[in-house]
Formats: structure tokens, C-alpha cells, sequence
């Protein structure tokens, strides 16, 4: 399952040298990651109505060349992971060339609103909302 959003890189998410602050890959991730969601039809009120939170328990970023002020990016999130977790590997690149700028994923878990306990498996509603059959 993946999903590509495209993005502008605004005025106000770069340094004065006009380069994307390390910062804001994070929030680029999360755009992908809410876009690959919704396209599962499990976005984060539906994740919580369905008596779950998912907290992010990990992220990881490698940083390939800077993104700068103005530049046409891309971004896809790809779901590689979702029996014991949600495990989501970003890639973000030039629009016009493809060349890729950074890449990274994150790992989340569900936790069950009620108890607060951390599920060591993902919860039959993930496997519904991707149509697979829990193993």
C-alpha cells in the first residue's frame, strides 16, 4: 500500500540560507502518513473511535540533499509492516528531476484507550481496513 502527495516547500519552513529546516521531514513524513491512512479508510478519529491511539514509538531519518525554498517535492508513504505494528518507509524527492532528498520510516503500536496497555498485535479493525485476513 503506498500513497505520493506532492508539496511545495514554503517561506516559512526554511533557514535564512532558503534550505528546509531537519525539522520540517518530519512534518512532510506526517502529510504522507495522514494521506496513506485516509486511503485505508483509518485515519486518526476513526483510529481512535475504533479504541485505539498510535503513538509514533520510533523515526528515522537520513538526510540525502536539502530541500530548499520554493522546490516542487514528493512524498510517498509506503506500509511495509502491519501484524505487530504499523511500520510506514517514507521517501521524499524533486519533483521535476526525482532525485531523491530524504528517506526515512516510522513505527507505530496501538494502545488500547481504556487500559493505556501497548497491544503487542495490531487489532482486527487494521486488518479489516486493509481487507487481509488475520492470520
Amino acid at each position: 500500500m503506498t500513497t505520493e502527495v506532492g508539496l511545495l516547500v514554503p517561506f516559512h519552513d526554511v533557514d535564512m540560507m532558503e534550505v528546509v529546516w531537519h525539522g520540517h521531514y518530519c512534518k512532510y513524513f506526517e502529510i504522507a502518513r495522514c494521506a496513506l491512512l485516509e486511503s485505508i479508510d483509518y485515519d486518526y478519529r476513526q483510529m481512535r473511535d475504533s479504541g485505539f491511539f498510535w503513538p509514533i514509538i520510533d523515526l528515522h531519518l537520513r538526510y540525502i540533499k536539502p530541500a530548499r525554498f520554493g522546490q516542487r517535492i514528493l512524498v510517498r508513504a509506503t506500509l511495509s509492516e502491519w501484524e505487530n505494528r504499523l511500520k510506514i518507509d517514507y521517501l521524499i524527492r524533486d519533483h521535476a528531476s526525482g532525485s531523491r532528498l530524504c528517506k526515512g520510516h516510522s513505527v507505530q503500536v496501538a494502545v488500547d484507550i481504556q487500559t493505556r496497555e501497548m497491544r503487542f498485535e495490531s487489532p482486527p479493525v487494521l486488518f479489516a481496513k486493509l481487507g487481509i485476513e488475520k492470520p
